[in-house]
C-alpha cells in the first residue's frame, strides 16, 4: 500500500515499531515522515539556541518533554552542529539541523530569559530540563507554566535566581551546579545558605539534591533537612562548604543514600562528635575521588552514617589503614565495595571485615596492596560464609597465574618459535 493511503497515526505506529537504528534514515525518505518522526521523540539536546529561537524547534520536534539546553547556551558551536535525539533515556543519535554563521558571543540573560518562555508556552506539559544562566524570572515562567515539571537540572544559577523556582510545586529531582569548567572556560555563580534555603522553602517535595561546587554552612543543610522532608538522596560534588556542615546532616531524617565525589575534604571542622547525631534511615554511603587524610573528619563522617548498610569507596586518595578502621564504626554493614584504594592493606582490610557481623556482600577490585598470599584463614573463613564474593585486588597478577596455571606462556612460546622457523 503506497504510503499516501496511510492516515498519520496509523504512520506512527509503523515507525514506533522500527528499530530506532532506522528512524534516521526513514525520517528522511519525505517532509511527512521527517515531521511525523519529530512527534515521536520525547528528548533531545540542543545545540544550537538559533534553532529554538526560530521556532524551528518546536514545529520539528512538538512532543518534547525532557530538553537539554545546555550545550547551547554556553558553548560555541560550528554551524549545521545539529541536535541530539533520544527515542530512549541510553539511546541517542544526531540529527544535523541547518543554521546560519552567527558570529554572537555567549547569549545574554535576555535571550535566555526569552528561549526559557518559548519552551514554557510551547511544551507545558515538560517534564525535565537542563538550563545555563538562567535568571528569576526565566524560571519562574518555566515554574508557573509547566506544573508537571519534576527534574530540574541548573547550572550556573546563583542565589536569587532559585528564587524563580518557587512555583516547581512537582519538583522532586534537582541537580544545582555552581561552577562548570569547560576546558577552555570556566564559568562560576556564587551559591550560599541564601540559595539553599530558597530551595528548601520552594521544593519541599525534592526526592533527589545534587549540589556540585556549592557553598553554603550548617545552616543551608539544616533548612533543607527540615523543609524537604521526602530527600531520599542527596550528592555532594566538589563541594565548598564552611567548617560544621556535616553535624546538619542527621536533621535529613528520610536520607537513605548520600554521595560525595570529587570532594577535596569532607569537613574541616566537624565539631564535638556529641554534637553530630545520626541519620537515621540511612542505607548507603557513597565515596568516589575524595581525599581521605583527616582523621577527625573521617570519624566524624562514618559517625553520622553510623547506620548505613552499603558502603561503596571508589578512586579515594589518602584512604589508609588508619583510615579505614574507623568505618567500624558502622556497626550494620551488609555490603563493602572497594576499587582502587590503593594504600589500604590486606591486614587494615581484615581488622574492619571481622568486626562487621552482618556483613554479607564483599567487592574488592583493583587495590594493589591488598595481596592473595596475606589473606588469614579467619578472613577465607569469612568469605566462605558471604552471599556475594568478587575478589580481583591485583587482576594482573590473578591472570598472569591463570594463564601459568593452563600452560598458555610456553604453549604461546613455541607458537611464535614454530612461525619464525
Amino acid at each position: 500500500m503506497h504510503n499516501s493511503n496511510l492516515d498519520d497515526s496509523s504512520l506512527l505506529r509503523v515507525f514506533s515499531k522500527l528499530p530506532i537504528s532506522h528512524h534516521l534514515s526513514t525520517s528522511l525518505v519525505c517532509k511527512r515522515w521527517l515531521f511525523l518522526h519529530g512527534r515521536l521523540v520525547p528528548s533531545l539536546k540542543l545545540l544550537d539556541w538559533h534553532f529554538l529561537e526560530s521556532g524551528r524547534l518546536f514545529a520539528r520536534f512538538p512532543a518534547l518533554t525532557q530538553i537539554d539546553t545546555v550545550p547551547s547556551s554556553c558553548l560555541r558551536l560550528a554551524p549545521n552542529s545539529g541536535v541530539l535525539l533520544s527515542f530512549k533515556p541510553s539511546s541517542f543519535f544526531s540529527l544535523p539541523i541547518s543554521s546560519s554563521t552567527h558570529d554572537d558571543d555567549d547569549l545574554s540573560s535576555d535571550r535566555i530569559h526569552q528561549g526559557l518562555h518559548l519552551i514554557a508556552q510551547k511544551y507545558p506539559n515538560l517534564r525535565r530540563i537542563a538550563v545555563f544562566g538562567a535568571n528569576e524570572y526565566g524560571l519562574a515562567t518555566l515554574s508557573d507554566t509547566c506544573p508537571t515539571l519534576q527534574e530540574l537540572e541548573l547550572h550556573c544559577c546563583g542565589d536569587l535566581s532559585l528564587k524563580g523556582i518557587s512555583g516547581c510545586v512537582n519538583l522532586q529531582v534537582l541537580k544545582l551546579t555552581a561552577r562548570m569548567d569547560g576546558g577552555f572556560f570556566t564559568t562560576s555563580v556564587v551559591v550560599s545558605d541564601i540559595g539553599l534555603t530558597i530551595l528548601a522553602q520552594n521544593c519541599k517535595r525534592l526526592v533527589k539534591l545534587e549540589l556540585c561546587g556549592c557553598e553554603g554552612s550548617y545552616d543551608g543543610i539544616k533548612a533543607i533537612g527540615e523543609c524537604c522532608q521526602m530527600l531520599e538522596d542527596l550528592t555532594f560534588h566538589d563541594h565548598r562548604m564552611d567548617a560544621g556542615w556535616l553535624a546538619a546532616l542527621s536533621f535529613c531524617a528520610n536520607l537513605k543514600t548520600f554521595k560525595l565525589r570529587s570532594c577535596r575534604s569532607i569537613d574541616s571542622n566537624p565539631g564535638l562528635d556529641e554534637h553530630l547525631g545520626v541519620c537515621p534511615m540511612l542505607q548507603e554511603l557513597h565515596l568516589e575521588r575524595c581525599h581521605l587524610r583527616d582523621m577527625k573528619s573521617t570519624k566524624s563522617l562514618f559517625l553520622v552514617c553510623g547506620n548505613v548498610r552499603d558502603i561503596v569507596l571508589r578512586n579515594c586518595w589518602g584512604f589508609q589503614d588508619d583510615l579505614f578502621a574507623l568505618a567500624s564504626l558502622c556497626r550494620r554493614v551488609k555490603l563493602l565495595y572497594l576499587e582502587h584504594c590503593s594504600l589500604l592493606t590486606t591486614g587494615g582490610l581484615e581488622s574492619v571485615l571481622l568486626s562487621w557481623k552482618g556483613l554479607q556482600r564483599l567487592m574488592v577490585v583493583s587495590c594493589s596492596k591488598i595481596k592473595d598470599s596475606e589473606v588469614t584463614p579467619e578472613l577465607a573463613s569469612l568469605f566462605s560464609v558471604l552471599k556475594e564474593l568478587k575478589w580481583r585486588p591485583d587482576t594482573r597478577s590473578l591472570l598472569s597465574a591463570d594463564l601459568e596455571g593452563i600452560g598458555m606462556w610456553r604453549k604461546g612460546g613455541k607458537f611464535f618459535t614454530s612461525l619464525k622457523g
